[in-house]
């Protein structure tokens, strides 16, 4: 902590120079990459209030993300927060603490339900003012926990399932959304503003979604951590869905041990999603057992090699961290494939047959007054709409449309094939077959330009075999290229967040990858 106020101590000596450029009141509390701990251990020393770090972020939110370098990464802000801050410092002097996430800040992507003051749009135009009718699940649980909601994230347009082709942070309600290490390049998404706010210190924490890609993908380019759970271990009722196979929430943080504490408070048996049945005896409400700084020493690893060859240099910073990992006792099995049969077809079936269903029941849910009714009134309110139809086609929309109900065989067949291919013959088999604790892959490249002309260019990814299979992944920086940072990824079978957690632990202890962003309009 201590490090944290060296500049303000300079400036309050050099006082002339702090007229010129006055200390923030998130500067002048040391908040830039305080971690849940510290944060906590600053509540109870009596060193500031919830109120004041609350108030705090949010002119932090309206100096940088509307301002500044205008990241452009929140979508609204909670207009009750600061009272709902004002309660928890009010339990807190009455000897009462809700646990780990007592007054800490949180972000939320602007497809998770929240029954307040704020609406949830998934940043679309046709759902703009949407008013759901409760909280979703894991908000639910994060106000018991004590967490102070501050706001919405800007994100990819319905979770970046709309269009032929897009740019990943992009949405009719907010615009682009920039990425804080140059602000001409791409957050990447679905979760874009979650990563960013994290990355850029506009919370400590954020929630994030994932059908394939959209929390590890953005963990990447924003250099943070991520946790992509096992699908079940996180109600997914009041998100708005693309896919009830494969969609998932999960915690972005600055560090895994934040990640592992924000993981334990949302779990819970959801009686309205019925995948979180099979979480009973997998899920734990303190995940920070695990954090093992050793527990690299006598792991078996294999190493996803179809994402590298993409970029040289990615190449060259993953094989430094393969030696990296040898060196810290781990054996390395190389894994030219894990699935022998490609499952691509059969997921993005899946998704399109999923995502109709799921909206439609979603709107539904919102009752009388849901801004649409179905899908065939969201294409036509999309469609006739300048704004949504400037960059992108959101053929998408039209191709679910056009797809049958869940009983179709063709659907049926094709959960069959990807759930097969994906575990049985998949993940599963390969860790069985080499005994292995985890498999690891370069999450992505740097950030590339963003281009609302032709869209993303993604370049490598290593989410969707972990995505595909609703097996658990986990992304951590693992260092950089001309400052714009590249993580690595751990993943394995079903419900190996403990494993997964200790070993990503381990990992960042021992190389502190992660860099802070400077807002910078063109590294190169």
């Amino acid at each position: 902590m201590k490090a944290r106020y060296l500049s303000v101590l300079i400036c309050l000596i050099l006082f002339t120079s702090c007229s010129q450029n006055p200390v923030s009141e998130f500067d002048r509390l040391g908040l830039e990459e305080i971690t849940i701990d510290e944060l906590q251990q600053g509540f109870q020393s009596g060193s500031y209030t919830i109120t004041e770090v609350t108030e705090a972020y949010l002119e932090r939110i309206e100096a940088i993300d509307n301002n500044g370098p205008a990241l452009n990464s929140i979508l609204e802000l909670n207009p009750d927060a600061v009272s709902i801050a004002q309660q928890l410092d009010q339990e807190l002097k009455e000897g009462i603490t809700r646990g780990p996430m007592h007054g800490v800040p949180v972000i939320l992507k602007d497809n998770i339900d929240t029954h307040d003051k704020m609406s949830t749009t998934a940043g679309a135009i046709a759902l703009k003012g949407s008013k759901p009718l409760q909280d979703s699940y894991i908000v639910t649980k994060l106000r018991e926990s004590g967490a102070v909601i501050l706001g919405k994230a800007n994100l990819s347009e319905w979770a970046n399932f709309h269009s032929s082709f897009s740019s990943s942070g992009w949405s009719g309600m907010g615009g682009q959304t920039r990425n804080p290490y140059d602000i001409t390049r791409n957050p990447c998404g679905s979760s874009a503003g979650s990563g960013v706010a994290v990355s850029a210190n506009l919370t400590i924490l954020a929630i994030g979604t994932e059908t394939n890609g959209s929390i590890v993908c953005p963990s990447n380019n924003n250099g943070i951590v991520g946790i992509k759970p096992t699908v079940g271990l996180l109600s997914r009722s009041g998100i708005i869905p693309i896919s009830f196979t494969q969609d998932t929430p999960g915690p972005m943080t600055r560090t895994v041990k934040d990640a592992a504490i924000s993981l334990g408070a949302m779990v819970g048996v959801d009686d309205s999603d019925s995948k979180t049945q099979a979480s009973v005896g997998h899920s734990y409400t303190d995940y920070t057992q695990f954090l093992d700084p050793d527990a690299l020493s006598g792991k078996r690893i294999g190493v996803y090699k179809a994402p590298l060859g993409g970029m040289w240099r990615v190449d060259t910073l993953f094989n430094q961290t393969v030696r990296f990992l040898k060196d810290n006792g781990v054996t390395i099995i190389e894994l030219d494939e894990i699935s022998e049969e490609s499952p691509g077809s059969a997921s993005f079936n899946v998704l399109l047959y999923e995502f109709k269903d799921g909206l439609n029941k979603y709107f539904e849910s919102l009752g009388p007054d849901s801004p649409v009714k179905d899908l065939d009134d969201l294409i036509a309110q999309t469609l006739a709409d300048s704004v949504e139809m400037k960059y992108f086609d959101h053929d998408l929309l039209i191709s679910a449309n056009k797809k049958g109900d869940l009983n179709s065989q063709e659907y049926k067949d094709a959960l069959e094939k990807l759930l097969r291919i994906t575990r049985d013959e998949g993940i599963d088999k390969v860790m069985d077959e080499h005994q292995l604790d985890a498999i690891i892959a370069p999450t992505g490249g740097p950030a590339w330009k963003t281009d609302l002309t032709n869209g993303d260019n993604f370049g490598i990814g290593s989410s969707s075999p972990s995505a595909r299979a609703g097996y658990p992944n986990i992304t951590v920086p693992m260092g950089n290229i001309d400052g714009l940072p590249v993580g690595i990824s751990f993943f394995g079978r079903a419900w190996s967040e403990p494993v997964l957690i200790s070993i990503a632990y381990a990992f960042e202890q021992k190389t502190k990858a992660r860099i802070v962003p400077q807002f910078k309009t063109q590294i190169h």
